[in-house]
C-alpha cells in the first residue's frame, strides 16, 4: 500500500503479529468491520511468515498495512516495532492475536470502557473458546505461591488452590479491576503503553502478557476486564505444532517472571526450587502432548494456560 492511500490518522489503530496464520487472519479482518464504528489502519507486523498469507491480505484490503519485523523477534518485539509505528495522536491501540474473531460492536465497547475509567490503560474483552465457553483472560497476578502451584499443578490438577486462586475462576463476570489480562485481545491506551515502554522483548513468547498487566499496575494504571465485549480465540495453532519447543518456552517464560520479582542473593533457593519444578512439569508436558499429538490426525491444539 502506498503512503498517499494509507488512511488518516484516527483515534484508533489495530496490531497483529503474524507467522504463517493461515485462514485465521482472513476472519480476523473480515469479523473486525462489525466490531468497531471506527475505521481502523491495521498493521500486520510478520515475523517470517511462509504461507503468503499475509501478502495476500495486505493486497487485498486498503487499509491494512504488512511490516516486516526482519526474523522472528516474539510476539512482544513484534508488537512493540509495530506500535512504534503508529502515529502519536492515536489514542488507542488494539494488540490481537490473528486467530481473533471479532464480536458485534466488541470494540466499541471497549472503548466505551475507556471513557468510563480514565486512569486504566488496559482493557479486555470476554474471550470464549471455539465451542463457546469462557476461557479466563483476567486474572491475578500470580505471586511465588500460586505461581509455583500452577504452573507445577496445573494440568495434572486443574482444581488446585493456587490455580484456582490466580485464575479468579470463582470471581462474579462484572466489568472490574484485575492484575492481568490476556494478551490474546487488548486495548490499550497509548499514553500507559508508552509509560511503560511496552512489552518487555525478554519474553519470546507467554508470560508477556502478565508482566506487562504486572508493570501497568505499578505504574499507577489500571487493567480493566470488560465482559460486554466478547471475542472468540482459536487458541494454540502454533503452538500444537511444535509442543517440544513451544512448551519449554512457556516454563521458561514462567520462570523467568517470577526470578525477575525475586532477585535477591537470599531468594536464590526459591528460585532453585522453582526451576526444577518446572523443568520436571515441562518434560512431562513435553511427553503428553507428544503421544497426544501422535494419537490424534488432524493434529488438535495445545492449550498453554
Amino acid at each position: 500500500m502506498n503512503a498517499a492511500d494509507s488512511p488518516a490518522p484516527a483515534g484508533l489503530a489495530v496490531v497483529t503479529v503474524t507467522y504463517s496464520p493461515g485462514e485465521h487472519l482472513e476472519h480476523f479482518i473480515t469479523t473486525l468491520a462489525d466490531a468497531t464504528s471506527e475505521k481502523p489502519q491495521v498493521i500486520l507486523a510478520d515475523n517470517g511468515s511462509t504461507d503468503g498469507v499475509p501478502e495476500l491480505v495486505a493486497e487485498a484490503n486498503s487499509h491494512v498495512r504488512l511490516l516486516r519485523t526482519g526474523g522472528n523477534i516474539g510476539y512482544g518485539g513484534a508488537i512493540n516495532r509495530a506500535v512504534a509505528e503508529i502515529d502519536p495522536s492515536i489514542e488507542f491501540v488494539i494488540l490481537a492475536n490473528p486467530d481473533i474473531r471479532w464480536g458485534v460492536d466488541s470494540i466499541d465497547k471497549l472503548l466505551a470502557a475507556a471513557k468510563r475509567w480514565p486512569r486504566a490503560g488496559a482493557f479486555g474483552p470476554m474471550v470464549r473458546e471455539p465451542d463457546g465457553s469462557v476461557y479466563p483472560s483476567a486474572r491475578s497476578v500470580p505471586g511465588l505461591a500460586d505461581g509455583a502451584g500452577h504452573a507445577i499443578l496445573g494440568t495434572i490438577w486443574p482444581k488446585n488452590p493456587w490455580s484456582v486462586r490466580y485464575r479468579q475462576e470463582n470471581e462474579e463476570i462484572s466489568e472490574r479491576v484485575v492484575g492481568w489480562l490476556s494478551g490474546s485481545c487488548l486495548l490499550v491506551r497509548r499514553a500507559a503503553f508508552d509509560t511503560i515502554d511496552g512489552f518487555d522483548s525478554r519474553y519470546f513468547m507467554y508470560m508477556e502478557d502478565v508482566d506487562f498487566g504486572d508493570r501497568m499496575g505499578k505504574a499507577g494504571w489500571h487493567n480493566i476486564f470488560v465482559p460486554t465485549a466478547e471475542v472468540t480465540h482459536a487458541k494454540g495453532h502454533a503452538a500444537g505444532k511444535h509442543p517440544e519447543l513451544m512448551l519449554p518456552a512457556h516454563h521458561a517464560s514462567a520462570y523467568r517472571f517470577q526470578a525477575d520479582r525475586h532477585p535477591h542473593w537470599w531468594q536464590a533457593p526459591l528460585r532453585g526450587a522453582l526451576r526444577a519444578g518446572l523443568a520436571v512439569r515441562s518434560r512431562i508436558a513435553v511427553r503428553s502432548a507428544l503421544r497426544e499429538q501422535a494419537r490424534t490426525s488432524p493434529q488438535g491444539p495445545v492449550h498453554l494456560d
